[in-house]
């Protein structure tokens, strides 16, 4: 019987600097996660964290994760190298409901850091022409802003807003805080057929999917993803419990109706 705790041992292909405390580590991996899912991030000795898949290529076999400085495991995270190991568990959790977004028009929000585990959903959104897409990014500071070429490349073609909270934008973006742009977006000129997605602190998600409901959409329309610090991911130990729901088996995606007895 195999040992469901047990990590692999992977090799890190690059580090792409983000931000100032924000890497994008690319690591090659036979697991294949699907957009939204999450995988335990451990190095021996040390200890290990949940960590969102920040991208994936399943034919050449990698997987990458935006890791941000912030403790004691992403601290000896980025004491690495290219060429050094990095030890992984999972894929855990589900993923964002592809087969219901076919032929939608989507609304993905994203803040901070949570541009991450939605840009393989962007990705493939992207490249499927049956979709209407538009996007809402919210950061801090433009020094905070993450993964820019790509927004740069996804401006082009792709109705954005992007917000920076406080000092100036980014070739005249917003600024301001991200829910102030949700009434801005053409996708909500007409409701019908349309999903939105958010992703980012749990507050910002809170008040973000309230001023959706204030624009007409539906409760039933609305995607979230949550960021919570699971410990064995597979639904034993309850410490991502929040009343019955095991945010590891259950989620980490959820629709709002679920998600709105969720969020602490």
């Amino acid at each position: 019987m195999s040992n469901i705790y047990l990590p692999k041992k992977y090799k890190i292909l690059s580090i792409t600097p983000q931000s100032p405390i924000e890497f994008l580590f690319k690591v090659e991996t036979d697991l294949k996660p699907e957009a939204g899912q999450f995988l335990q991030v451990s190095i021996p000795k040390v200890g290990e964290a949940p960590i969102s898949v920040a991208d994936f290529n399943h034919k050449e076999g990698w997987i990458e994760f935006l890791i941000r400085k912030v403790g004691k495991v992403t601290d000896a995270v980025f004491s690495l190298e290219i060429g050094d190991h990095i030890f992984l568990r999972g894929p855990y959790g589900n993923s964002f409901p592809l087969e219901k977004f076919k032929g939608k028009r989507v609304v993905v929000l994203a803040g901070g850091s949570g541009i991450a585990p939605v840009r393989p959903l962007i990705k493939t959104l992207i490249n499927n022409p049956s979709h209407d897409l538009e996007l809402l990014f919210g950061f801090k500071d433009q020094e905070s802003i993450l993964f820019k070429k790509e927004i740069d490349a996804w401006r082009q073609n792709t109705p954005m807003i992007l917000t920076v909270d406080k000092g100036c934008g980014l070739d005249g973006e917003c600024v301001g805080l991200v829910t102030e742009y949700i009434p801005h977006l053409k996708l909500l000129h007409s409701l019908d057929n349309l999903e939105v997605v958010i992703v980012g602190p749990p507050m910002m998600m809170k008040f973000s999917a309230l001023e959706f409901i204030k624009q007409g959409v539906s409760e039933e329309n609305i995607w979230v993803s949550f960021e919570r610090n699971m410990s064995c991911a597979v639904g034993k130990c309850g410490h991502c419990k929040i009343d019955e729901t095991y945010i590891c088996l259950d989620g980490p995606i959820f629709n709002y109706t679920k998600a709105k007895k969720l969020l602490d």
